[in-house]
């Protein structure tokens, strides 16, 4: 019988910290918001915003650990995902519905991989449109959604591990490991364009955060299940 995780127990003046593996579809906050209702009080947060449709690794921190919150955000984060060459979204992912495509049938693997080289170090890199930057007060995704033009400053990041396969073309396997603040979306993005096909995301999972892994993470339903008071 799998053993109960008692709320009574629970010492949130000290603080808790909860490893959850994101559901593909669920909004971070979600996550936040079930295990908030379970946990019956108001200081829950998350440690790093995953999109809907990425799934994995989410900090989740209750009481007094929301103060440590700022600093698993700075940890580095590694990632494994697809991409796929040819055709572009808006949101450079399935949230949108296709917009261009392009021939892929030309493109190398040795190709895939010179262009994934130039996005990888010290880089400069634009956010995707479709993100929770705020612009104006607005998140950028809002005003994306009504067509409106909109412009987001390049940032510096750092991607110090961007491994592919690209074995079975036009579909690219990755794994990124990078700095607080990198979109893995844009580096999809600027390969496609580095390529001169264009490119989306179909797949996106968060392994790790510093040294915390998704593999020590609980399954959501199974973690809220287990919740239990005395």
């Amino acid at each position: 019988m799998v053993e109960p995780i008692l709320i009574s127990e629970m010492d949130f003046d000290k603080g808790e910290v909860f490893l959850v593996d994101k559901p593909l579809e669920w909004t971070s906050f979600d996550v936040v918001k079930k295990i908030r209702g379970r946990l019956k009080i108001k200081k829950v947060g998350h440690a790093g915003t995953l999109d809907p449709l990425a799934t994995g690794l989410l900090i989740i921190c209750a009481g007094k650990a929301t103060k440590k919150i700022n600093e698993y955000q700075d940890l580095g984060k590694t990632y494994t995902g697809k991409m796929v060459l040819g055709k572009t979204t808006p949101s450079v992912d399935l949230e949108t519905e296709f917009d261009s495509e392009k021939p892929w049938d030309h493109i190398t693997e040795n190709q895939v991989k010179e262009a994934t080289a130039k996005w990888t170090g010290d880089i400069i890199q634009i956010p995707p449109i479709y993100s929770a930057i705020k612009v104006d007060g607005e998140r950028a995704y809002k005003a994306a959604r009504r067509k409106e033009e909109i412009k987001l400053k390049p940032r510096p990041v750092q991607v110090p591990v961007f491994e592919v396969d690209a074995s079975n073309l036009p579909e690219v396997s990755f794994k990124i490991q990078c700095s607080k603040g990198t979109y893995i979306r844009s580096l999809v993005r600027d390969v496609g364009e580095v390529l001169g096909c264009g490119a989306y995301m179909s797949e996106l999972r968060r392994t790790a955060i510093g040294d915390f892994n998704v593999d020590d993470a609980f399954v959501l339903e199974d973690f809220i299940s287990r919740l239990q008071r005395d």
